[in-house]
Formats: structure tokens, sequence, C-alpha cells
């Protein structure tokens, strides 16, 4: 038996906002600064944990799992959303934002040396 997931109010808003967001993005050149922005933002939040892991060398081993657990998801969302043609804009952000997470890991991990 497989059960269906109930269609709530957020739910419901959560899609409205986000095919709106895929209407609003439909330019080029807002899909790349949107794209851009969640680039900055996964740099942000990759050099801000690799900072704070550093300051607090008893949670190097918990900080690296929760990077690597947390770039996993974002590659399984990835898997799953490839084929849809509906989700385009929705697989250019979970990339951009593990690329800048990466970029991030990687620039403080050079700091660290």
């Amino acid at each position: 038996m497989v059960f269906k997931p109930q269609k709530t109010k957020f739910q419901l808003l959560v899609i409205d906002n986000f095919d709106s967001l895929s209407q609003w993005a439909a330019n080029p050149w807002r899909r790349y600064s949107l794209a851009l922005t969640v680039v900055l933002t996964g740099y942000f939040f990759g050099s801000s944990l690799g900072m704070i892991s550093a300051v607090a060398e008893l949670i190097d081993p918990v900080g690296a799992f929760l990077s690597v657990f947390f770039i996993e998801v974002l590659i399984q969302f990835r898997r799953r959303l490839r084929f849809d043609r509906r989700k385009k804009l929705l697989v250019l952000l979970i990339d951009s934002l593990r690329l800048g997470l990466f970029y991030g890991f990687f620039t403080e991990s050079l700091k660290l040396l």
C-alpha cells in the first residue's frame, strides 16, 4: 500500500512560491543572478563552518561529518530531480549551493595549512 502525502496549505504555498520563482527566473539574467546569489550564500556558509570548527578544535570531526552529510543529501536531491524538466531551476540552485559550499571549504582548508 502506497501512502500519498496530504496536500496541506503549507505545501501548496511552498509549491506556488517556487512556481512563481521559476516563472520570474525564465529570463536568463535573472536565473544567473539567482544562481550567483546561491553560490555566494553557499560560500559564506562553507567558510563560516570551516572557521567555527577551526576555532573550537573539539568539533572538527563533527563539523566534517555534518558537511559531508549535507553535501551528500544535496547530491541525492539532484539525482531525484535530474530528469524532471519542471524542476530545472531547482537543480541549478542545488548545484550552485554545492559549488559554493565546496569552494568555501576549499578556501578555508588552504587558510588552515
